[in-house]
């Protein structure tokens, strides 16, 4: 099958409808959610052939009020899927998913994982070497269609499948293609994990403001409209981010005082340091998963 080169990241709008009877998602957390909100928003699919397999009633009734089907065992949402979408936590697609997908998995299906530290290989040890296997990561601003999904495929995966996959991690985002797996890794520390440093210097920047005077509220909404607006100016402007950081750096001002105290700080070495760290724990439980097996 063709290996496509990287993609970079495109617009994905004016998408067509999935060419597929029916997609199964095992799983219906917050994840699968956004997925699912993505392909009705850009009208892949209809609700009539997505189906959700999920344990909890609660679950089931919120797909139930989107009008999505629901079934409460993992091999009645497996019969006849064309796509079927992992979304579990790891230990729960060791402990139960693998089995039914060894007995109830079409052998011509896609199987797109979102499963954190699973590798391609896992799935294939466990459902056969000819098995269709895409692994991703996406990230939690999916939940308001604003993701980045980096993925990567096993080698059978056909050109009509990986133009699937492109559609649907499209849907709710961006998505990134990469032929080797292990830039899942670096996507993990930098994108996956991403939103929590830019959580925790907001958290910083209210706090700060909160010392300063400023009410809570009001200082959260200043660091909000600051972190939107700077991020699609870097984004429209096309530009590098350290152009962007000397325009607003005036000599002797009080951004250059701000800069100074932070690389005095170690603060660029710290966020270096934080995503290695995360980094290197990603390969840590790749490596851990493969022991496993």
């Amino acid at each position: 099958a063709k290996q496509p080169e990287d993609d970079e990241d495109e617009d994905m709008g004016n998408m067509d409808t999935l060419n597929v009877d029916r997609v199964a998602f095992i799983g219906g957390g917050n994840m699968a959610e956004a997925i699912i909100t993505g392909m009705m928003t850009q009208e892949l699919i209809p609700p009539s052939q997505i189906l959700v397999s999920a344990p909890s009633p609660e679950t089931r009734d919120k797909f139930d009020e989107m009008q999505i089907k629901t079934v409460d065992k993992n091999k009645k949402a497996l019969e006849g899927a064309d796509v079927v979408i992992i979304a579990v936590k790891p230990q729960v697609l060791k402990q139960a998913v693998f089995e039914d997908l060894k007995k109830h998995l079409n052998p011509h299906a896609l199987v797109i994982s979102i499963v954190a530290g699973v590798t391609i290989d896992a799935f294939k040890r466990e459902l056969g070497h000819d098995a269709c296997i895409v692994r991703s990561m996406p990230n939690t601003p999916a939940m308001i269609g604003e993701g980045i999904t980096v993925w990567s495929q096993s080698s059978n995966v056909s050109e009509t499948q990986h133009d699937l996959t492109k559609k649907i991690l499209g849907a709710f985002g961006k998505q990134v293609f990469v032929e080797d797996e292990k830039n899942l890794d670096m996507a993990t520390a930098l994108s996956g994990s991403g939103p929590a440093y830019f959580f925790l210097v907001a958290e910083a920047m209210i706090d700060a403001g909160v010392h300063m005077g400023f009410g809570r509220k009001v200082a959260q909404k200043l660091v909000q409209q600051t972190m939107l607006g700077s991020a699609l100016y870097m984004q429209s402007s096309g530009l590098h981010p350290v152009i962007l950081r000397n325009n607003i750096t005036s000599p002797g001002g009080t951004t250059a005082a701000a800069m100074y105290t932070a690389e005095k700080s170690g603060f660029r070495a710290v966020i270096a340091d934080s995503i290695w760290a995360a980094f290197e724990r990603s390969k840590e439980l790749g490596a851990q998963d493969k022991k496993e097996s």
